[in-house]
């Protein structure tokens, strides 16, 4: 079912070709230096056939809820998947956004300078520019208000968001936003979904916070419940 992302009307780089790309249930915004669109949706289908083929082999890869034994026949998205969720202590589908938001990425990075694919709120971009990442956290009064200003780099990053009063997306907290930047878009979602599962209740946030500093590759992190927030990290927190 289609769900119309709001926020894309107002996140678009006037300096790169932005576009979306739709198959299924995956929906994507694209920024790069030109339209890859054609490209990016090939890619996409490969990401998802191999992904729907290896879940029919192994219906509990996308069923459960906590981690899976590794499998070396599992395709390299799914294999990933496995160790990353594993590392967290989630299911495995809860890093298929940033997942398949990198695999594209890692795709297409000889192909443009700047890139930023978004799916679903998981975001994994590489940008030589300052850009700000505008958090929405559903009823706070921080939503819409604040945001986490990137700058720039050789490197790609992932910045993604976990809610439990925001989107589609299972989460057993009642966190506004859980945000984790790092570099890997893939390992990010599944911390944001890890954290977020720990946030009840406010006083959570502070202890949620230190949990997440302790996974490499991890460079920030921004938990958001009602009118309070917890930050750490190297992260930039503005006013947009």
């Amino acid at each position: 079912m289609y769900e119309e992302r709001f926020y894309r009307r107002i996140s678009k780089p006037a300096e790169l070709a932005c576009y979306e790309v739709q198959y299924r249930e995956t929906d994507l915004f694209c920024c790069t230096d030109s339209d890859l669109s054609p490209f990016i949706k090939k890619r996409v289908l490969f990401y998802r056939n191999q992904l729907e083929e290896y879940i029919r082999t192994r219906p509990s890869f996308a069923d459960s809820l906590s981690p899976l034994a590794e499998d070396r026949f599992a395709p390299a998205i799914a294999s990933e998947m496995i160790r990353a969720s594993a590392l967290v202590g989630v299911g495995p589908l809860a890093t298929v956004a940033g997942a398949i938001a990198e695999f594209v990425g890692r795709d297409i990075m000889p192909l443009t300078r700047d890139f930023i694919i978004e799916n679903g709120g998981d975001i994994y971009l590489r940008t030589s520019e300052r850009r700000t990442i505008q958090v929405h956290a559903g009823p706070s009064p921080f939503s819409g208000r604040i945001g986490i200003e990137l700058k720039p780099g050789p490197d790609p990053r992932g910045v993604c968001t976990s809610s439990g009063t925001v989107g589609h997306s299972l989460s057993f907290g009642e966190a506004d936003a859980v945000c984790v930047v790092g570099n890997s878009s893939l390992f990010a979602d599944g911390l944001a979904t890890y954290l977020g599962n720990s946030v009840k209740k406010k006083d959570d946030i502070a202890a949620a916070v230190e949990k997440g500093q302790r996974f490499p590759g991890v460079t920030g992190i921004l938990i958001i419940l009602g009118d309070q927030l917890g930050a750490w990290g190297d992260l930039d927190i503005v006013e947009v």
